[in-house]
């Protein structure tokens, strides 16, 4: 835990250097992007290791969503930092020629990045890549529920990155508590949306910007045209991947009633030859976060609302394990449905056709993504164009998140503003206009006394 007494002081010093620009010049940022990069690869048996104590996640899942996938980013960022950084021209109307505008990136000053639990490298230093990029001073604050990866985050940053630049903080709601209480010039957090709106009433007080991610149910439409097995093997992987801890997962599946038995057989199977007849002794099948994670999945569970359970609906509560569950015939108003599941539980829910899953997923909250399965690029394109998503992923799950140059943020109750690689470095900077004109000429026509002449040249002009 970081003192109390010492926030306050830290916020201080992070805002001394970004006062005094220490994060400008493009020789700086990319010395903070590569100390990042040394922080991930020189010390990644060790993030594999806090990852598997946290989340039990084996060490490729670790790698591959985690560690590589924010290299990945800063590698990214490294490659195109002199193109972000590129003041951008703007044209003049005819009317204030001659001259010149454009757009200049500038740091925001002093950012605060608040990490949750389920993703603690990625979302923790996947948005400091942006910051950094754009020139700021960063706070991070790690999740206090994955004790192992915030005590080492604390540890190594201030090893690799200039301590004038970024600083870390641990602790729980009091320390964050005194952390919202500070002034920043933006604050990205991830998590809930119950907390994204203490946040959101924290930043009000000094009329911080805010980037929210956030979640909510993302659904999978499976039509009637579907490669049913691969389709059940993408969703099952992206479902059950960190034990179903990810705000991007398929939360529920829409499946045409045409297929519904062929993708619940498959989905078994998928399981199956996923993590084993006992995903318990899979070494890459993870854990549920704590006991009271656990308890409120298994809550959903026994409240019912729903006719069969395809497979799991078991778990141990010691071990925080609970199975990948598939469960068929669910009512829409079971407690399933009512929230984000943020767990290995899989509703599936038929429907008469394509027009019904688009009925239901419109009358419900913009989930952070949406995936839709078809052999039809049609049938793909109608399902984007008549519904709202943070992002969209047509015969896959989770993959968009990885690519770079796609933004990466969700819409209305799922967050809003978006980061990763150039959208990262605009969410950071202030896109400052700047324009400039010779003081000859100087023509009358734009000052009074305006004369009929005037207007019509003017009207013709503007």
């Amino acid at each position: 835990m970081t003192p109390i007494a010492e926030i306050a002081p830290t916020v201080a010093r992070l805002a001394e250097s970004a006062r005094a620009r220490v994060m400008w010049d493009e020789d700086a940022r990319r010395e903070q992007l590569v100390a990042l990069k040394a922080l991930l690869t020189e010390q990644q048996d060790r993030w594999a290791a806090a990852l598997h104590h946290d989340l039990g996640k084996s060490s490729i899942e670790a790698y591959a969503t985690e560690i590589g996938f924010t290299v990945t980013e800063a590698e990214h960022a490294l490659g195109h930092l002199k193109a972000w950084m590129q003041p951008r021209k703007a044209k003049l109307p005819m009317v204030f020629r001659p001259g010149w505008a454009k757009v200049v990136s500038q740091p925001l000053g002093l950012a605060l990045v608040i990490a949750p639990w389920n993703y603690p490298v990625q979302l923790l230093l996947g948005p400091l890549v942006g910051a950094l990029a754009a020139g700021n001073t960063v706070l991070l604050k790690p999740p206090e529920l994955a004790p192992a990866t915030s005590a080492l985050a604390a540890e190594l940053v201030p090893r690799y990155l200039d301590q004038r630049v970024v600083a870390v903080v641990e602790g729980g709601v009091d320390e964050t508590t005194a952390v919202l209480a500070e002034r920043f010039d933006h604050i990205l957090y991830t998590g809930s949306g119950e907390v994204g709106k203490v946040v959101l009433r924290a930043a009000a007080e000094h009329l911080t910007p805010v980037t929210l991610e956030l979640g909510g149910k993302s659904p999978a439409i499976v039509a009637a045209d579907a490669d049913i097995d691969v389709t059940a093997r993408r969703i099952a992987w992206g479902r059950f991947t960190n034990a179903g801890q990810t705000c991007i997962a398929p939360d529920y599946v829409l499946v045409d009633a045409a297929v519904e038995d062929r993708f619940l057989g498959a989905m078994l199977r998928s399981v199956h030859d996923l993590f084993g007849e006992n995903p318990k002794v899979s070494p890459d099948y993870g854990r549920i976060v704590d006991e009271r994670h656990y308890d409120r999945l298994s809550g959903l569970l026994e409240a019912g609302g729903y006719e069969a359970v395809v497979t799991g609906g078991i778990g141990n509560r010691d071990d925080r394990y609970l199975a990948p569950t598939v469960l068929a015939g669910v009512d829409p108003g079971a407690a399933v449905m009512q929230e984000e599941i943020f767990g290995p539980i899989l509703p599936v829910i038929a429907v008469a056709d394509i027009d019904a899953a688009i009925g239901f997923v419109t009358a419900r909250p913009h989930p952070l993504a949406l995936y839709v399965f078809s052999g039809d690029d049609a049938v793909a394109d109608q399902v984007i164009d008549r519904t709202s998503s943070g992002a969209a992923a047509v015969n896959h799950t989770l993959l968009h998140a990885g690519v770079p140059d796609l933004p990466f943020g969700g819409v209305g109750a799922s967050g809003t503003g978006a980061y990763h690689g150039e959208s990262g470095f605009n969410t950071f900077s202030h896109r400052r206009a700047v324009m400039a004109k010779p003081t000859k000429p100087d023509p009358s026509l734009m000052y009074p006394p305006y004369k009929r002449w005037k207007e019509v040249i003017l009207r013709r002009l503007l």
